[in-house]
């Protein structure tokens, strides 16, 4: 920071420096030359003042600007300030967003671990449950996984952005929470573990009632959190119902109102109708008159339309044209643009060259100045200086303006030639003809392009000449150059000195800066102090919150307690009870012992015999007694057990309640702590307060001071400047004028600086409004190019129509020519057979008249004869000329007749082409029908098998009852339901999946249907295709999904489902029955609707026919009326009415061009206001206007009568548009039948996809039965295979037999075991197999007949011998099948466990694995949270050494407040003593009068002691004033710092601590998990060791259950062989095991016999199925391949029409292009058309002004002007005139010297002079003086002015200086300021431009009141303006070929 100021300080000094330096050096030069003024006539004491006045002003100047950069780097340090506080709220969201995430992921582990740990108490609690049950005790329920009650509720907090620090204490309490919950389920788990393990060790007897009660109480708490979870769901469901209520009263309301809209159209339509029907039945023959000029109407108009069709194609044709011709004039005007820019950046960079000549030129100009200043201070015009500055100044400032003016100007000229362009673009559109006039306007403009490269000539011969007069200037400027070195000289030393200054306010800067740092140290610590006391209270927050939880929990353990020992008073209660009732059963008891020892002692007495009995007696009693005790003393134990208990209760409650009030005790302290806290930061926030108060009391003070101290500065600075106005006022205004300047300067760079800040901002804000502009303009052309395909259709449907109108308007011509000549050759043919009446008449009288004549007249009726035979055979010529004409005639209309009926014809095959669609589309709905039929065909079929097969399933479960079936299924269904739980879940979950995707499909689909209504309403024409297609792809898909029903069938089915099938096969026999309830219903409204569907044809075929008829009869009708003459006036009144359009046209472009011509006039008016407008030309435009009004009057009599001719149409057109009306009313009525038919048509296709749903739903289940008889024949086969190993049991007796049995069993529950593995690859081998199946078992039936046979034999004779052996060797299987399948249970319980085992061990691996992630997260978030503090200290940093800077500044203000104050004192002490000394002078003039001289001189000396004494007084009090301030000002600055310092030093230490704790609480908890899951590991480990171990001894015990069997085997071989020896005792037992083995081989037969008519009915079925199958596929085949055709002919179609599409869219976008080059070319021509224009008239006004000019009143005003001077004076006249032309000193003396003789050498060195430019510009003398003067007078006075070279250099006319993209900048003439024309215009009779290369010296100074100089301008009087009595000489062009002669010549002419 420090160094950027530094930068920023060097820089605005450098520049400052060189401002003040310029600003020096002219002040500089001014106080020179106002000292060398008043050193003659004033004193030493005012040549002083000015001095310390400039001073005065110069310190105000420094301490404005120290002020201005205090506030910059105020500014710049707040916005510092606001970045880096913006960049730590940043960090600290993004931090505790972090912290979020990483809670929210420890959440979800922990939810994932709760989830796993309620698994594993679910299976632990199962277990428990069936060990209880099974020991007799209380009924388990399984818990109901409710443990996630607690997480919904605050599982939506986690989701919101916006955290604050409560939201980070509440989720730290959720994280505790969890915790402890999962704690809890852990030790849950381990003492269900322990019970399970207790149980199993203990078995089934022994169960402890105090598990049993904690069982009761889980159950109970289980039964709560689920009444509660119901509770919810209601909740949540009632929510949802009331919803959906909502939601079906809207849709009912709005279904309701679109209804009754409905109902009230269908009446408007019916009383249509009943009005058209009574309409039709009264008017038919005015109806069909109607339609019949209806009909005539329309064809009028196909007529009109061909006619704008051709029309259309004219004008297209011709814009293609001037296309072609405006890209050939493109072309070469690019070229012509491309020379013109490279020749206008060659003028640029002259420009540019010459611009920093100038600026070079400008310091020179100004120690030329200072050197003329010096060289002329011995001339009395001295002043002059000054006012050379000032000119020079306001020129550099006129010709800045007039640039900036040049370039606005430029622009302004760009916009409206773009303006005048677009014009001109659409006049060109209309009028195409012109374009033949470009070529000719090329050419033109290559002329004016030549001519302007002359004139760029001329400015560079005319750019050699001013460089020349540069270089002259150049060494002028050199001389000056060493007065400047002198003053830099000076500058240096002032700096060196300001330099030590500077370096002494460093040194006390550093020291200070010392100061701030011990401040801000202490800071610090207030600060960390201060965050260690908020990082306590967040901790005392914490464990308040914790000590409620643990206070909470507390309450719960007492209420648990509490209810423990209630239930404990009842059961003392109960036993209490029990021990009254056992004493006094004691007591009863006792009394009977007592009687019946009286008894015995009477009876002993009596019978001694009877004593034995009595002891027996005796013993039983004591026996029953001595229970009695043991049982009282048992009751007396658990009676003190319960009195312990109570006890230990009661002391709990104790602690319990002591803790509880320790607690309290500790949220007294803690809030009684933060009260203190509180109250201390209060206190300290107010001390601050109280601080800052004070503060701002003494700046108001301070503020206050100033301001009155500057008023009273103010009021001296104006009393001494009103006393010294007089001396010092050129003075004052330069100063004042500076310091404004350098006021304004700053405020433009403080300006500057926010506009810069604020383009920023507008910059970033410009840039995202540009991106979503962006954006925005994306989607923009995206419309817009769908919208251009849209219009390029319709454009191509518009030109096909146009086409079709094109040539019915041609033919309709041709027919109007033709009638038109028919008629014509009617008339002339009537007018002929009139003429040859007359001239039989006349033959006739001839012929009477030679009868009666004489012969003397026959001459002459020969000669008429003659006449009148050669007129007949002239019209008979005529007459077969007319034949001929007729008859070609004829042929036209025959023609044109057969054309009318081609176009019938065409009518009539697109109404058969519908006849076609609409029988295709009743043809594809009788389809749609047969398919459904079909469908339900098959639905029937499937729902017949389904059931035969449940027939056939219950008939074979019943058979098929079996032990080893039973065995079997037990284990299998065991398996499936361990291993198939989750799968279960996930299958409802697929399902629930399933159901929700339909869903959305459906209402997917109900929305299309919706559309397809709407677009259906639309486009009836166009539904048969629209149907095919949509039928052909559904009925493909409908073909897919067959074959994947088909593929299904086919593929093998999983065995693992069987148990979920069966029960779901109950549920779909419900499911089917409604199906078919359903479906009964549908087909009903399916018939219903089919029904109307055909009425609703029949009446569109009436409709159709009816139709048909209207159309012929309208066609009879158009026949009849063509004949008539309508549609020519129809033709006519169209005509007519394009013509008025055109007219109207015509008018208005006359009306605008009178307009033009009319404002014309009056800018040449205005502009030749001398010259005047040629008379003539204006009577000549007032003829043109009055035949114009002439002809408007005309047309609007034409357009009146025209007008009338319309209404009458308009009147026939109304009784049209009745006809019109009643076409419509049908139209409507046709267009409701239409939308019934759609209505039934949707109807159809909702019940087909219904029926396609039922289809789905039915494959499924066929799948699903499918399935289940796979799993029958599994399950044969198996019977099957038993079967096999039962034969040779009971075939063979000997050893073998028991052998394989056995080990076969072994073998069986080896491989049932590990069966469930391999039977779904099984299971898919076996149903591909199935025949190979049946074949083998068929062939092994036989052998086992087989060897039935060959075994009954030997064993009718071993079979009494072996029945013994049988007997023991079953019930040895029968025991070792026990054993085996306790085994495999045992197996399998373990297996499940190991399995549980090795889950949880995964999931503790992926817990320690998240575990170390999150870690890793911590570290990684330590480390950001380390370079965040890294960042904040670095930023303490900047923000300690920017307070320094500040405190320094305000010191530095101080200081200069201090002295300011010290200067008005003594300012104010000098008043004083003037005051005084000026009354001590009145005393002494007083005394003097008196003559008291001795005592004034002691007055004055004592008054001199006095002020003396006063002067050190305050002197001293001011510094004690100054030192005390800067005292209390340092002491608060050191005391707000140190306080700032504090409290950052207590945030920075909260944090940390904060920071600190989190790490160390975060550490604890993951070593606390780790260690708990290393404990973990370590239980698993030994789990899994005593696991193995039991295994190991399961496998002994196994090996040794084999060898027992071997041993066995052996003994019973032994037996057997002692068996065979008993053989022939066994022959009477044999017969009677042959008659068993017989039983045995007919109950195998009757198996067989079963079993094949099985394998039969399958065969049939499946080949039945197959058939069924193959027909489908087939009749699916035929239709695909039909639909595959006619997607094929659809497709050709859809191809062509895209390559039509694309040609119209490229031909379209080719037009564009061509347009939019056509309006560039025209924007270019109207570009280079306006600039020739330019440059011809300045070309004119050039030829204008400098042609012909006569030098004569010049040679008379000079000649006159010698001689008038006085003899004496002529030698200066002369000398004056040598210096005017250029001529040197020496040449002139030499002249002067010579005879002097004539006129001539005078008058040659007049003519012959150089070629310079002379500047003519008088200077101003007195008024007053010039009045009285002569001419001659006056002119030797100018001559003088003039001969000084004091004129400044010559000026470039800046106004040409334009930019590089400004078309305008060769147009010379809008260079010329606005202030020459004025004074050029109205003096000459011509306009005289003036060329700004050639502009004279003096035209820097204005003529006459220029403008910008009014009466308030400069106030010099050389400046001041020229008035109108003095000649004024204009500055004029003068070109290097000239002589000085024709100068002088225009000169003298004005």
């Amino acid at each position: 920071m420090s160094s950027w100021l530094g930068g920023l300080g060097s820089g605005l000094g450098q520049s400052l420096g060189q401002v003040g330096g310029s600003l020096a050096s002219l002040t500089g030069q001014i106080s020179n030359f106002t000292k060398d003024m008043l050193m003659e006539g004033t004193e030493d004491v005012e040549a002083e003042l000015p001095n310390a006045r400039r001073k005065e002003v110069e310190a105000i100047h420094t301490i404005l600007r120290s002020e201005n950069e205090r506030l910059k780097k105020l500014c710049t340090d707040l916005e510092e300030k606001h970045e880096a506080s913006e960049l730590q709220i940043k960090q600290q969201s993004m931090s505790y967003r972090n912290q979020l995430q990483q809670k929210e992921v420890e959440i979800s582990h922990l939810k994932a671990r709760q989830i796993a740990l309620q698994d594993q108490l679910l299976k632990l609690q199962s277990a428990a449950q069936s060990v209880i049950s099974g020991a007799g005790g209380v009924p388990a329920t399984a818990a109901s996984p409710s443990f996630s009650y607690g997480l919904s509720h605050h599982a939506s907090a986690f989701h919101d952005d916006d955290m604050d620090f409560g939201d980070i204490i509440s989720s730290q309490r959720e994280i505790n929470r969890l915790s402890n919950e999962v704690s809890r389920l852990e030790s849950e788990v381990g003492h269900w573990r322990h019970i399970a393990q207790t149980s199993k060790a203990q078995g089934s007897d022994t169960s402890d009632q105090s598990e049993i009660c904690k069982l009761q109480n889980i159950i109970k708490e289980l039964k709560q959190n689920r009444s509660q979870e119901i509770d919810n769901h209601q909740h949540e469901m009632s929510v949802l119902q009331n919803a959906h209520q909502q939601k079906l009263t809207e849709i009912t309301r709005r279904h309701r109102e679109e209804l009754s809209d409905y109902e009230e159209r269908i009446e408007e339509l019916e009383n249509l109708l009943q009005e058209g029907g009574s309409g039709i039945a009264v008017t038919d023959h005015s109806k069909i008159h109607e339609m019949q000029k209806t009909i005539q109407v329309l064809q009028a108009e196909k007529v009109e339309s061909t006619k704008k069709i051709e029309e259309l194609e004219n004008k297209i044709k011709g814009i293609n044209k001037k296309l072609s011709s405006a890209e050939n004039d493109r072309g070469v005007l690019k070229k012509e643009q491309e020379r013109l820019s490279v020749e206008n950046r060659q003028l640029l960079e002259e420009c540019e060259s010459l611009k920093l000549e100038c600026s070079k030129l400008q310091p020179y100009a100004a120690k030329q100045s200072d050197t003329v200043t010096e060289k002329e201070i011995i001339l009395p015009h001295s002043s002059s200086v000054e006012e050379e500055v000032f000119r020079l100044q306001q020129a550099l400032s006129d010709a800045e303006n007039e640039i900036k003016r040049l370039s606005n100007l430029n622009q302004e000229e760009l916009q409206i030639s773009l303006s005048k362009l677009n014009n001109e673009y659409e006049v060109i559109k209309s009028t195409a003809a012109r374009d033949m006039d470009l070529d000719s306007e090329l050419c033109d403009l290559r002329r004016n392009l030549e001519a302007k490269e002359q004139e760029l000539n001329q400015s560079i011969t005319e750019k050699e000449i001013l460089i020349a007069e540069l270089e002259e200037l150049d060494k002028q400027n050199q001389e000056a150059t060493k007065h400047m070195i002198l003053i830099k000289d000076q500058l240096s030393k002032q700096e060196n000195e300001g330099d030590n200054v500077i370096s002494k306010l460093k040194k006390d800067l550093n020291d200070e800066k010392k100061r701030v740092h011990q401040l801000e140290n202490d800071k610090m610590n207030i600060t960390k102090e201060l965050d260690v006391q908020k990082e306590k209270l967040i901790q005392s927050e914490l464990v308040l919150s914790d000590l409620h939880l643990t206070k909470q929990k507390l309450e719960d353990k007492v209420a648990d307690l509490v209810d423990q020992l209630n239930k404990l008073h009842t059961k003392n209660l109960n036993i209490q009870k029990e021990n009254f009732e056992l004493q006094e059963h004691i007591k009863q008891k006792e009394e009977e012992l007592s009687r019946v020892r009286d008894e015995l002692i009477t009876q002993s007495l009596n019978r001694d015999s009877n004593s034995n009995f009595k002891d027996d007696l005796l013993n039983e009693r004591e026996a029953e007694v001595r229970n009695l005790r043991q049982n009282l003393s048992e009751i007396e134990q658990l009676n003190e057990n319960l009195k312990k208990v109570a006890f230990d209760l009661k002391m709990e409650n104790e602690k319990l309640n002591l803790a509880c009030e320790n607690v309290r005790h500790q949220l007294e302290e803690s809030i009684a702590g933060n009260n203190q806290i509180s109250q201390e930061k209060n206190a300290i926030v107010e001390a601050l307060k109280i601080e800052k108060e004070q503060l701002e009391g003494e700046l108001c003070q301070a503020e206050k001071r100033l301001l009155e101290e500057a008023n009273k500065y103010e009021q001296t600075v104006e009393e001494l400047s009103n006393a010294r106005n007089l001396s010092i006022s050129a003075l004052q205004l330069d100063h004042e004028r500076l310091i404004k300047l350098s006021q304004e300067k700053d405020f433009e760079i403080a300006e500057l600086r926010k506009n810069i800040k604020q383009m920023d901002t507008d910059h970033k804000e410009t840039k995202k409004i540009l991106s979503s502009s962006l954006e925005e303009q994306k989607q923009l052309t995206q419309l817009v190019n769908e919208n251009e395909i849209f219009i390029e259709k319709l454009k191509e449907r518009s030109s096909e129509l146009q086409e079709e109108l094109d040539k019915y308007t041609q033919a309709l011509r041709k027919n109007e020519i033709l009638r038109q000549t028919i008629e014509e050759k009617d008339r002339s043919l009537g007018s002929m057979k009139e003429e040859n009446n007359h001239l039989k008449e006349e033959l006739e009288r001839l012929r009477e008249q030679q009868s009666r004549a004489a012969p003397v007249a026959e001459p002459k009726t020969l000669d008429s004869i003659t006449e009148l035979e050669s007129e007949v055979n002239q019209l008979n010529i005529l007459k077969d000329n007319l034949k001929e004409e007729i008859k070609h005639h004829q042929k036209v209309i025959e023609d044109q007749n057969q054309s009318k009926i081609q176009l019938l014809q065409s009518l009539q095959e697109q109404k058969k082409e519908m006849d076609e669609f609409r029988y295709q589309h009743e043809q594809m709905n009788a389809t749609h029908s047969q398919l459904f039929l079909e469908k339900d065909e098959e639905i029937k079929n499937l729902q017949k098998t389904i059931e035969q097969i449940k027939t056939q399933l219950q008939e074979e479960r019943q058979d098929v009852q079996t032990e080893n079936s039973v065995i079997f299924q037990e284990t299998k269904v065991q398996g499936l339901n361990i291993e198939n739980g989750s799968e279960k879940h996930d299958l409802s979950k697929a399902e629930t999946e399933r159901l929700v995707k339909g869903i959305k499909e459906r209402e997917l689909e109900i929305k299309l249907l919706n559309e397809k209504n709407i677009s259906l309403t639309k486009q009836i024409d166009q539904l048969s295709r629209d149907e095919v297609g949509k039928l052909t792809q559904i009925i493909q898909q409908k073909d897919l999904e067959i074959q994947a029903l088909h593929a299904r069938i086919t593929t093998a089915s999983y065995p693992q489902d069987v148990v979920y099938l069966q029960q779901q096969l109950q549920a779909y026999a419900m499911e089917r029955e409604q199906v078919l309830a359903v479906l009964s219903e549908k087909t009903r409204e399916n018939s219903h609707l089919k029904t109307e569907y055909h009425k609703m044809m029949d009446i569109v075929a009436a409709k159709e026919t009816a139709l048909n008829k209207l159309q012929d009869e309208n066609k009879k009708l158009s026949t009849r009326f063509e004949n008539s003459g309508q549609d020519m006036f129809r033709e006519t009144i169209q005509n007519l009415s394009r013509i008025i359009r055109e007219k109207d046209i015509e008018i208005d472009a006359l009306s605008q061009k009178c307009q033009t011509l009319l404002t014309v006039l009056q800018t040449s008016n205005t502009e030749n206001e001398v010259g005047g407008v040629n008379s003539n030309q204006f009577e000549e435009l007032l003829q043109e206007r009055d035949k114009l009004k002439q002809q408007v009057k005309k047309m609007e009599e034409w357009k009146q009568q025209v007008m009338t001719t319309v209404q009458n149409m308009q009147h026939e057109s109304a009784q049209l548009q009745e006809e019109l009306h009643q076409l419509q009313a049908q139209v409507l009525v046709d267009s409701d039948n239409n939308s019934k038919l759609q209505v039934n048509y949707t109807g159809l296709i909702q019940s087909y996809e219904q029926n396609e749903t039922k289809l789905k739903n039915f494959g499924q289940e066929l799948a699903q039965v499918q399935h289940s008889i796979g799993q029958l024949c599994n399950t044969k086969d198996l019977l099957l295979g038993k079967l096999d190993i039962i034969s040779p049991q009971l075939s063979s007796g000997s050893s073998l037999t028991s052998q394989s049995a056995e080990s076969l069993r072994t073998i069986k529950s080896d491989v049932l075991s590990e069966s469930s593995k391999q039977e779904v690859e099984e299971l898919r081998k076996s149903l591909q197999e199935k025949d190979a199946t049946i074949r083998t078992l068929q062939e092994n039936n036989h052998r086992l007949s087989d060897s039935i046979a060959a075994s009954s034999e030997l064993e009718r004779k071993e079979h009494e011998q072996t029945d013994s052996e049988i007997k023991q060797l079953k019930e040895k299987q029968d025991t070792l099948q026990r054993s085996l399948k306790e085994k495999d249970l045992l197996i399998k319980a373990k297996s499940d466990q190991l399995l549980a085992l090795n889950e949880n061990f995964t999931n503790k691996v992926n817990e320690n694995e998240l575990l170390r992630q999150a870690v890793t997260n911590l570290k990684e978030r330590t480390l950001i949270l380390e370079m965040d503090i890294c960042k904040l200290k670095g930023e303490n940093e900047k923000i300690i050494e920017t307070s320094r800077g500040k405190e320094t500044e305000y010191q530095a203000l101080q200081e200069t407040n201090t002295k300011f104050s010290m200067m008005l004192r003594e300012k104010e002490f000098e008043c004083h003593s003037l005051k005084e000394k000026a009354l001590a002078f009145e005393h002494l003039l007083k005394e003097k009068e008196q003559g008291k001289t001795g005592e004034l001189n002691q007055l004055l000396n004592a008054v001199k002691s006095m002020q003396e004494k006063t002067v050190i007084f305050q002197q001293e009090r001011d510094q004690v004033m100054l030192a005390l301030k800067q005292k209390q000002m340092e002491n608060t600055a050191v005391q707000n710092e140190v306080q700032h310092l504090r409290d950052k030093e207590l945030r920075l230490n909260q944090e940390l601590e904060r920071l600190r704790n989190h790490l160390l609480e975060s550490e604890d908890s993951y070593t606390r998990e780790v260690l708990a899951a290393e404990d973990r590991e370590a239980k698993l480990r030994k789990k899994v060791t005593v696991l193995e171990e039991k295994l190991v001894s399961s496998s002994n015990a196994m090996e040794n259950a084999s060898h027992q069997a071997n041993l066995q085997v052996e003994s019973l071989q032994e037996q057997l062989n002692v068996a065979s020896k008993q053989r022939d005792e066994t022959a009477l037992q044999l017969s009677m095991s042959q008659e068993q083995v017989k039983q045995y081989a007919l109950s195998l037969s009757n198996l067989q016999m079963v079993l094949e008519h099985f394998q039969h009915e399958e065969k049939a079925m499946y080949s039945a199925e197959l058939e069924k199958h193959n027909q489908l596929v087939a009749e699916w085949k035929k239709k695909a391949e039909n639909l595959e055709g006619k997607l094929v002919s659809l497709q050709e179609r859809l191809d062509e029409a895209n390559v039509a599409l694309d040609s119209a869219s490229r031909l379209t976008e080719q037009l564009d292009l061509k347009e939019e080059q056509i309006e560039e070319l025209k924007k270019q021509n109207e570009l280079r058309q306006e600039m020739l224009d330019d440059v011809q008239k300045k070309l004119m006004n050039l030829v204008n002004s400098t042609e012909g000019k006569v030098d004569k009143v010049l040679m008379r005003n000079l000649f006159a002007g010698h001689f008038h001077t006085p003899k004496n004076q002529r030698h200066e006249v002369l000398r004056l005139m040598g210096s005017i032309l250029g001529i040197k000193k020496e040449e002139m003396e030499q002249l002067l010297n010579e005879d002097q003789g004539g006129v001539t050498r005078w008058m040659t060195g007049w003519l012959g002079g150089g070629s310079k430019s002379v500047p003519n510009t008088p200077l101003r003398p007195n008024q007053q003086s010039l009045l009285n003067s002569s001419f001659s007078e006056l002119f030797v006075k100018f001559l003088e002015t003039e001969s000084h070279p004091s004129i400044p250099p010559p000026k470039l006319s800046v106004h040409d200086m334009k930019p590089l993209d400004s078309p305008g900048r060769r147009k010379l003439d809008t260079s010329v300021p606005g202030s020459f024309k004025d004074t050029t215009e109205p003096r000459s009779g011509r306009r005289t431009d003036v060329n700004p290369f050639l502009a004279p010296r003096s035209a820097a100074v204005p003529l006459i009141n220029p403008a910008g100089l009014g009466p308030g301008g400069p106030g010099h009087l050389l400046l001041k303006p020229i008035s109108d009595v003095l000649p004024t000489f204009t500055p004029l062009p003068v070109l290097p070929d000239n002589s000085a002669g024709v100068v002088l010549k225009d000169l003298l002419k004005q």
